[in-house]
């Protein structure tokens, strides 16, 4: 199999990012160094390592919700920053499934399945991911129509939104793509500037009571949903 795909079948991060750890020198095959993004292993044969470190290929898929609190960062590795994977403490390596910012809150999903990151980051899947909003001051209904209908932002429009009040100030959106602070660059077009950003479901998982900075299992009726 491919080198990248290996790597995410490992639990060690997704084929994306695979593929930057090859073309970074970080991977070895049989010790040596290798560096082409199309070489292929022998899941038995060959030894695979990461920064020196040996990866096989995990017989366990782990499925993770995790109630990702603010200042922490979606990375596996970041000098100096608090990362979500240090608040699972399982013997399995897992990573973060798409991204949420370090200023925002909620849910996240955490799996060593790159089946997963696959489904849940690619737009042809059409998952939903579920926010609640807080600005800095009451927003007039004219703007929640305009997030809602779409709006252009990093040189395209926004795809149309799901988009009700709460309060004066705070709002419910559900998007169905996930472009980079996407919501916070849509509030700041129509003149707001968001307090608060948490993300209570993606998919058929929702947040629920789960405390910030506690984590559980997704149930097998939760993990057919997203892998049927």
């Amino acid at each position: 199999m491919r080198l990248q795909k290996f790597l995410s079948q490992a639990g060690v991060c997704s084929r994306r990012h695979g593929e930057q750890y090859i073309l970074a020198g970080r991977i070895a095959v049989n010790g040596r160094v290798v560096a082409e993004l199309g070489t292929k292993v022998d899941p038995v044969q060959d030894r695979v390592e990461v920064d020196g470190r040996p990866v096989q290929l995990t017989q366990t898929l782990i499925y993770i919700a995790l109630n990702k609190p603010r200042g922490y960062v979606t990375s596996c590795r970041q000098p100096d920053e608090k990362l979500v994977v240090d608040l699972v403490d399982i013997p399995q390596r897992v990573y973060p499934v798409g991204r949420l910012d370090k200023d925002s809150s909620g849910l996240l999903l955490l799996t060593n399945d790159g089946r997963l990151h696959h489904r849940l980051s690619h737009p042809s899947f059409d998952h939903e991911k579920e926010y609640i909003v807080a600005v800095d001051r009451p927003i007039a209904d004219g703007a929640l129509s305009r997030m809602a209908r779409g709006m252009p932002i990093l040189g395209a429009p926004t795809r149309p939104a799901a988009v009700k009040r709460l309060t004066p100030n705070r709002f419910r959106i559900t998007l169905q793509e996930g472009r980079n602070r996407q919501i916070r660059r849509m509030v700041r077009k129509v003149g707001h500037r968001v307090t608060r950003l948490q993300r209570v479901r993606i998919a058929n998982i929702t947040l629920g009571r789960l405390a910030p900075g506690s984590w559980r299992h997704l149930t097998a009726k939760e993990k057919a949903a997203l892998l049927p």
